[in-house]
């Protein structure tokens, strides 16, 4: 079901006064999908309690009809063995909501026989007074376990039935004590069935406010991501900028200072960019950069972290690779993106667009925090530029001292 859809349905029957308690379909499997464990579990549960309860009763048996006892004990094992048991092990190992109630339904229904059976096999003075306590098979069935209520109005007619016949023609029962035993059994169906329908009105109720907030807030926490995620995310080319650049490389340098291994940064400048989009204008400008974006993502691996942080200019960091792997890797980059022949007229007719990229890691002797793994980076970048483009450098032990030098002698149109 959509969560439009389910949002909809959910405010409609949250504002609904009718004493309906079923959900439209949708909803109502929503509801049986997300409350079938627990109900489940619940009904296991109130089973193994109510059977000691059930043969607690053994005790009046033996009081008022010792005689027939061992007949007596018969029956009330046979209605746990044959009833009982099979519906513990299917509620146990999992059925249908219909299923489910019919179940627990065929329980309630076969302590009533079997209460039924024992007070009519009996014949012994005062003994009638068990059906006094046949109401307390309705308060089991539709407030302890409890029945849904269509279910619990079915059994109780079901109970209310077998015990009906089972007073006519027992004579031992005087018909004053008939009178007061149907009033009681009646008053005490239409108690508990007024409780059983508010116990399953409150739990549905409470399971649509429940699922409304938590619908709100999964999109509260969806907008939150894709608002996180668009911080963090360059527009253009759909990979991380630099805010999300900055964040990884300082986490990155906390982790390669737990571990002991190197953290390499790789800086890749686009060579001659102003003159391809003065040449092609900015769309087509726009187009490249997103095509070499692809080409960085597809030569790095999921745990590096690529991310555009100028016009131009890329950065790609790797964890956990030598200073040998890192310029290898930088050296795939830049073959990647010459071999896409993206032809830059601006510079020259036979011009491809190419990159320049400067390599830097962690294990260097001058790197002692984030800020100079990316200066030594910036440097070899700008010595791989001195040197002519198109090309990768690594950068040496001096090279940031000497940035500034190559910087104002390198035009970087």
């Amino acid at each position: 079901m959509e969560d439009r859809t389910l949002a909809k349905a959910v405010d409609t029957e949250l504002s609904r006064t009718e004493f309906r308690l079923s959900f439209p379909s949708p909803l109502e499997a929503q509801f049986e999908a997300d409350t079938q464990s627990r109900r489940r579990r619940s009904l296991l549960v109130s089973t193994l309690i109510a059977t000691p309860i059930y043969f607690l009763f053994l005790a009046n048996d033996y009081t008022f009809r010792s005689g027939i006892f061992d007949f007596v004990l018969m029956v009330r094992l046979g209605a746990v063995l044959l009833i009982g048991v099979p519906a513990f092990w299917m509620l146990y190992r999992g059925v249908t909501p219909f299923w489910r109630e019919t179940l627990v339904a065929n329980i309630v229904v076969g302590a009533m026989v079997a209460s039924c059976i024992v007070l009519r096999a009996s014949q012994a003075p005062f003994s009638y007074y068990d059906v006094y306590c046949f109401g307390l098979i309705l308060v089991a069935g539709n407030t302890f376990f409890p029945l849904r209520f269509t279910f619990a109005c079915v059994t109780t007619a079901v109970c209310i039935a077998f015990m009906l016949a089972t007073l006519v023609g027992y004579e031992p029962m005087p018909a004053e004590a008939k009178w007061l035993a149907c009033l009681g059994i009646f008053s005490t169906a239409l108690f508990t069935l007024v409780t059983c329908y508010r116990l399953e009105r409150n739990e549905r109720r409470a399971y649509l406010l429940l699922l409304r907030e938590r619908m709100r807030s999964g999109h509260y926490r969806q907008d939150n991501e894709k608002l996180s995620k668009l911080s963090l995310t360059d527009p253009l080319t759909n990979i991380g900028n630099r805010r999300q650049f900055e964040a990884a490389l300082d986490a990155g340098w906390q982790e390669a200072l737990i571990s002991q291994a190197p953290l390499s940064l790789l800086i890749i400048d686009v060579d001659h960019f102003k003159a391809y989009n003065d040449h092609y204008g900015h769309p087509e400008g726009d187009e490249c950069l997103r095509r070499i974006a692809a080409a960085l993502q597809a030569e790095s691996r999921e745990i590096d972290q690529v991310a555009r942080i100028g016009g131009e200019e890329f950065a790609l960091l790797l964890a956990n690779i030598s200073s040998y792997q890192a310029y290898q890797t930088a050296e795939r980059v830049r073959r990647r993106i010459e071999a896409l022949h993206i032809p830059n007229p601006g510079v020259a007719e036979s011009a491809i667009v190419t990159v320049s990229i400067g390599v830097a890691v962690s294990s260097q002797s001058e790197v002692t925090a984030p800020s100079d793994l990316l200066t030594l980076a910036d440097a070899a970048l700008y010595q791989a530029k001195l040197a002519g483009r198109n090309r990768t450098f690594l950068a040496e032990a001096s090279s940031k001292h000497r940035v500034n030098e190559a910087s104002g002698l390198l035009d970087t149109p």
